[in-house]
Formats: structure tokens, C-alpha cells, sequence
């Protein structure tokens, strides 16, 4: 049986306020969503579109998309305030959510950069 780790041993991982590992769960969220919805909007509901003259997914997809951008720059702001990015960081973070699949890779590197 293991013993219960002494409470004077920093642990190896910093912890985070409550109030911004919450912030940064709903930003981890929104990232992944916003992510898929922009593969969605890319490969999907455009090439439907203007290959197949079929608009009905992009009339869906595309205002989604704009919506939940809109949630992820919100989340990305909460985020950048509670651990006081400099604005050039939540510049980039917020550009990630416009090019396809690089929102995943800036979640991944924010959520890894807070945790470490």
C-alpha cells in the first residue's frame, strides 16, 4: 500500500485557481469545437457548395461557425485575463480558430504551457 504523499513535497504539475482551470477547460472546449466546425466548414458544406451547387450544409455550417468563433474568442479573452497573456498570445490563440486544424495544436500548447 502506498503512503499518502507528504503535504511539505511541492507537487510536480503547478495547480491552478479554480477560477482558471475552469476557464481553461470551457477554452479546451470551445477550441475542439470550433476546430471541427471549421473542418466542417472546409472540407464539407464549401466543396457541397461550389462543386455540387448544394448551399443547404454552408447555410447551416457557416453561421455556426461564426457563432461559436465568436464564443471562442470570448473563452480565449476569459483565459488570456486570468493568466495574463501579453497580447500578442491571445492574438495567435484567437487566429487559431481561422485555420483548419490549428486550433487543435494551439489547445494542446496552451493547455500543455499551463499544466507544466
Amino acid at each position: 500500500m502506498t503512503s499518502p504523499a507528504d503535504p511539505a513535497t511541492p507537487s510536480p504539475t503547478p495547480t491552478l485557481p479554480a477560477s482558471t482551470r475552469g476557464a481553461l477547460v470551457r477554452y479546451r472546449i470551445i477550441a475542439y469545437i470550433v476546430g471541427v466546425m471549421l473542418l466542417l466548414l472546409v472540407f464539407v458544406a464549401m466543396p457541397l457548395k461550389y462543386f455540387a451547387d448544394n448551399p443547404a450544409v454552408m447555410n447551416v455550417v457557416g453561421p455556426l461557425h461564426g457563432f461559436l468563433y465568436v464564443v471562442y474568442l470570448l473563452f480565449s479573452f476569459d483565459l488570456a485575463r486570468r493568466v495574463r497573456w501579453p497580447l500578442t498570445r491571445l492574438v495567435l490563440v484567437a487566429l487559431a480558430g481561422t485555420i483548419p486544424f490549428l486550433s487543435f495544436y494551439a489547445e494542446r500548447k496552451v493547455h500543455h504551457d499551463l499544466t507544466r
